[in-house]
């Protein structure tokens, strides 16, 4: 696969989210974020 870099501004208060969510659930910050861009697919249709 193809890798490309992504780097990625957030207000801090988004960070903290993402860094309480990616601990409650066991995953990176990394792992959810690609997932989250994935989701985007089912809403081209």
């Amino acid at each position: 696969m193809n890798e490309k870099q992504l780097n990625l501004r957030l207000p801090e208060s988004e960070m903290e989210i993402l860094k309480r969510y990616a601990k409650k659930v066991g995953r990176t910050k990394t792992d959810i974020v690609r997932e989250l861009i994935r989701s985007l697919k089912n809403l081209e249709n």
